[in-house]
């Protein structure tokens, strides 16, 4: 008898994020991290000395890398009120399980800027609620990065900043980040097996707010691809 099982639909594209070179990255995974910077706990009116580390995931098919002749971001449905949160992207070439915090960084392929688009009224309601994040963060186009460096150096100096419309509305170093990018990887590798393709933010600084349709933003950071974008 023949064999005739088949895919009942095509198969999802894979979902690809540019490097400087010629090669493309393929998404596996994306993980987030909230509350790793004190000043932006304190913007969103927590208290130091709470437990700090969110750790949350968003859909592969949520990255979208705007390019000059594709600079529009769409502002998502069923919310007033999105927010841009500007972040350091690491991108792991390798992975394992309880990954040691001396051995994190030779499993990041390269650093990248992105934003972690989010619906700030959803946030809330899920916050008050108890409820998970996932219709806060987890929607059609809310990772939005920059291409890849190759590389693993993410110096405690390194700064990065998101303006909007021209306008500076955040600026940070990486040295301030709470839990350290090996420490992020150390720690979500007690929880998840990590593996080639993973994608993981690393938080956002205070000066998070609002944006509208039209809004230009862009995001720049020390030897980093900068990522521009129109909210469409």
């Amino acid at each position: 008898m023949t064999n005739t099982t088949k895919l009942l639909f095509p198969a999802p594209r894979i979902t690809t994020v540019p490097t400087t070179g010629d090669d493309l990255f393929p998404v596996r995974r994306i993980f987030c991290i909230g509350k790793n910077y004190a000043d932006h706990i304190k913007e969103m009116g927590g208290a130091l000395g709470e437990t700090q580390s969110v750790f949350f995931m968003k859909p592969t098919d949520s990255v979208i890398c705007p390019t000059a002749k594709a600079p529009n971001v769409a502002y998502p449905p069923a919310t007033t009120d999105l927010h841009y949160e500007a972040e350091i992207v690491l991108a792991l070439g390798s992975g394992g399980r309880n990954i040691s915090e001396a051995d994190a960084m030779n499993h990041v392929y390269g650093v990248a800027l992105g934003c972690d688009m989010t619906r700030r009224d959803l946030q809330f309601v899920a916050r008050d609620s108890g409820a998970p994040w996932d219709l806060a963060k987890a929607f059609d186009e809310s990772a939005v990065m920059g291409s890849i460096k190759p590389g693993n150096d993410l110096p405690a100096d390194l700064s990065f900043a998101l303006s909007v419309n021209g306008e500076q509305r955040q600026q940070t170093t990486v040295g301030k980040m709470m839990l350290s990018a090996p420490a992020i990887i150390a720690k979500l590798s007690q929880f998840f097996e990590l593996k080639a393709g993973d994608l993981v933010y690393t938080g956002t600084p205070e000066g998070v707010g609002p944006l509208v349709r039209g809004d230009e933003v862009e995001i720049t950071g020390d030897g980093l691809p900068s990522l521009a974008f129109t909210v469409a």
